[in-house]
């Protein structure tokens, strides 16, 4: 795989002494890339694509986001309103909450922004409040397990995520009683799905429970498209998804009777591969077996590593040739927080930056303030220009909203 030291001719070195590290730096063209490819591939259908805003949330981003063509999906009212701030219009934003109260349904309402039900709870009242002058969406859960870790696969029939299939026949009573205009179903299995059998089995579910919603204007196949995070390892073959599930939906929309909306809702295919998170090394330290390189950083920064055992690739910037050995890559955090093990990279000192791959999905995202460390600054690279797009917390920031004991 490629191991880039400079993005659309910007050095990825000097943004770290530019900007500090660590540092979080995100490739736009990438971005708007992968929003073209998926446009490419779907070119069959009427799509529609919402970024799941989750994976990356920054305002910078989310301007870019709407600028390729793309609406968003959201899971709290923050997203919501950074994504009105980056100029999303309420029309162009699915709201898909997951146990939350009441109001803050209300409050998506009143925003404008499309609410997608996932409990009968939940359907039960908006249909009392709202009877039928609110359109919305039903989450379905299709019980189909898919993904690449547990933790990230949501359709599976013991996952909390949507309404179970099963229960179709109490969802047609509740959209009866209270007249719910249902003009959307979703559904979505999990990430890390690269066969694109799962998302046809996932749309047989949707298609076969769509028959009985007459008034419907979409489907959402929600999102979950695989990449690659190691040299030689499987991603999804969009243009294959394309192919076969835009088939697919051609077909039900002619039993259906008329044409319908094709939504997707990619989250880390759009800016996973995009992101590069750049650390320093403070310690070189060999043990009676192994050789770590301690970094200016930590689970606080990127926890994928050791939330969900994910790999990401890491390559030494300051120095791209010559011998190599074998180092463990952990941070300064007072838990066990391995970035990567037993790596083969060129000859690490003490000073070095390190480059780690795909960090654009769910690194700033989940970021902490873990040990009262600090969030590292955004930099946006776009059109061969490198943009500060969030700025380094200060001790300021962390303690701002604290209050002290009276003296």
């Amino acid at each position: 795989m490629l191991r880039p030291t400079h993005i659309q001719g910007v050095s990825l070195k000097q943004l770290s002494d530019q900007f500090g590290s660590p540092l979080y730096v995100y490739d736009g063209e990438k971005i708007e890339a992968q929003v073209q490819a998926l446009q490419q591939a779907f070119a069959s259908v009427p799509l529609r694509i919402k970024y799941a805003t989750k994976a990356l949330s920054t305002l910078a981003i989310l301007q870019l986001i709407r600028e390729a063509g793309a609406g968003i999906d959201t899971v709290s009212i923050g997203e919501i309103h950074v994504g009105l701030m980056a100029g999303h219009e309420a029309k162009d934003i699915m709201y898909t909450p997951s146990g939350v109260a009441f109001k803050e349904i209300e409050e998506a309402v009143a925003l404008g922004v499309m609410v997608n039900i996932d409990s009968l709870s939940l359907l039960e009242k908006f249909g009392k409040k709202y009877g039928s002058s609110v359109p919305a969406c039903l989450r379905i859960n299709p019980h189909i397990l898919a993904g690449g870790n547990l933790k990230i696969s949501v359709g599976h029939k013991e996952s909390k995520f949507g309404i179970s299939i099963a229960q179709l026949p109490q969802i047609l009573a509740l959209v009866e009683q209270y007249q719910i205009p249902i003009v959307g179903l979703h559904v979505h299995t999990g990430s890390d799905i690269y066969d694109a059998e799962v998302f046809l089995e996932s749309g047989k579910v949707l298609f076969d429970a769509a028959m009985h919603f007459p008034k419907l204007r979409f489907l959402d196949f929600g999102g979950g498209f695989k990449v690659a995070y190691r040299e030689g390892e499987l991603a999804t073959d969009i243009q294959k998804v394309g192919k076969i599930v835009g088939t697919a939906f051609q077909e039900f929309c002619a039993r259906y009777g008329r044409p319908l909306e094709f939504w997707i809702e990619p989250g880390k295919y759009l800016v996973s591969e995009a992101g590069y998170f750049l650390t320093t090394v403070n310690v070189v330290k060999e043990s009676s077996s192994l050789h770590f390189l301690g970094v200016d950083s930590g689970l606080n920064h990127l926890i994928r590593p050791m939330m969900y055992e994910a790999y990401h690739e890491i390559y030494n910037l300051s120095n791209t040739a010559g011998p190599k050995a074998t180092y463990t890559v952990v941070g300064y955090i007072c838990e066990t927080d391995t970035f990567g093990a037993q790596r083969e990279l060129h000859e690490v000192k003490e000073g070095d930056v390190l480059a780690i791959k795909n960090a654009g999905a769910y690194g700033f995202t989940m970021a902490s303030n873990y040990n009262m460390r600090l969030r590292p600054a955004e930099v946006l690279i776009w059109k061969g220009k490198a943009q500060l797009i969030r700025k380094r917390e200060t001790f300021e920031d962390l303690i701002a909203n604290q209050i002290p004991l009276p003296s």
